[in-house]
């Protein structure tokens, strides 16, 4: 059954995130670079758990996760159809 398999297409989106900013702001520096300012502090995977819901409410419908640099401000993050 070679070829029966669904393809997954992905997109990936890379993101610098300030944590524990006074208000948050979304900069889209290019069609796949994003600086992410968010409020929650990176302790305790809360900074990481608010930039995921400003994707997934910036990419309605779509699976997104962090791929690379959850410890790190740089991170990588895929959005599936």
């Amino acid at each position: 059954m070679r070829g029966k398999w669904p393809r997954h297409t992905h997109m990936y989106i890379k993101v610098r995130v300030i944590a524990g900013a006074k208000r948050e702001v979304v900069d889209q520096e290019s069609a796949d670079h994003f600086k992410v300012s968010v409020k929650e502090p990176a302790e305790r995977n809360l900074a990481n758990l608010r930039v995921l819901d400003i994707f997934r409410a910036k990419f309605p419908g779509k699976n997104v996760q962090i791929i690379n640099g959850h410890h790190s401000p740089s991170k990588l993050l895929a959005i599936d159809d």
